[in-house]
């Protein structure tokens, strides 16, 4: 096998080189400033559901040796030039994520992350779409309720009643796990087995449980009861995008943090470093905003009808 060849063809990687500039013109005609932030950072992601790549920074002549992370996301330093007064950000940048690796998924790969000021997430699935359009060329998104799908594909259950039992009745019955999970997990298990494949027209599903904030704001607007004020964008059963109207108090930050380490503990994983700058960044003031990260190779995949990331890739990671 030839395996020093890529695995994307040249005419994939002039797309590739084609949808960058798209990106470039789109966000310039929007006046939204293109930043770079450190992929390195002293601190690491708190989701308990990834893993970062760990370094060892060594001073070249002696002296301490200590621990850095490559980001899975650049969402925290983002967030303080938001608070040192950026105004609208963007970034196309590579980022890492240790043990991903599938069809949609390489343990290295690109995100497209931008940050609006003044925007709420309703308007910023506004914009999310009009760049979609613009790449895609698509029919205008379906905006859906989390609990509404629920309610949908289960017969009118609804999980802002019901209890936890009713959830594990319809994972064991739809997806056959028979092991035992929190409310949450169940959740997880029956969207992503059941909801999101169904998911193939644009869709933008919104008001997520307010147990699943991770770094959004919770509102009361959204739906019948507070949920997290939380977006994720799918096409073809495919998830481009997650956005939030982002937290802002530095208190709810820290108790997050602590709450994600606690889990991290439970699962078995490593305690990581929190990101005391961007708590500090928070209490020192970030301006009300939504954020969103979306997959640019993905964004790629579907522009080209591709069905592995790998076609979209010069050398994925079994080539690197």
């Amino acid at each position: 096998m030839m395996s020093w060849q890529p695995t994307a063809s040249l005419a994939a990687l002039r797309s590739r080189a084609e949808l960058l500039v798209l990106v470039r013109q789109f966000f310039a005609q929007r006046e939204v400033l293109e930043v770079e932030t450190p992929m390195l950072s002293a601190a690491a992601v708190s989701d308990p559901q990834l893993q970062p790549f760990v370094t060892c920074y060594e001073p070249d002549g002696g002296g301490p040796s200590h621990s850095l992370y490559l980001h899975t996301s650049p969402e925290y330093p983002m967030k303080r030039l938001l608070a040192a007064g950026s105004g609208p950000i963007w970034q196309l940048c590579r980022v890492f994520r240790n043990g991903e690796q599938g069809r949609r998924h390489n343990p290295e790969f690109s995100m497209l992350e931008w940050y609006r000021p003044g925007f709420d997430h309703h308007q910023l699935m506004d914009e999310v779409e009009a760049l979609s359009q613009a790449v895609l060329g698509h029919i205008p998104a379906r905006r859906v309720r989390y609990a509404e799908l629920f309610r949908e594909c289960f017969s009118g259950l609804d999980i802002h009643q019901c209890g936890t039992s009713e959830l594990v009745e319809q994972g064991r019955l739809h997806t056959g796990f028979s092991g035992e999970l929190p409310r949450d997990a169940w959740l997880d298990l029956l969207f992503s087995h059941v909801i999101e494949p169904q998911l193939q027209q644009p869709t933008f599903v919104y008001a997520y449980p307010a147990s699943q904030a991770a770094l959004a704001k919770v509102v009361a607007s959204d739906d019948l009861v507070p949920v997290a004020a939380r977006f994720e964008y799918f096409i073809q059963g495919m998830e481009l995008a997650n956005g939030y109207l982002e937290l802002t108090d530095a208190t709810e930050q820290a108790r997050r943090f602590a709450a994600d380490q606690q889990q991290r503990e439970i699962l078995g994983k490593t305690v990581l470093p929190i990101d005391q700058h961007l708590v500090a960044a928070l209490d020192a003031g970030l301006p009300e905003s939504a954020g969103v990260a979306l997959g640019f190779d993905r964004l790629l995949m579907l522009a080209l009808g591709a069905s592995h990331i790998d076609d979209v890739l010069a050398f994925p990671f079994t080539r690197a």
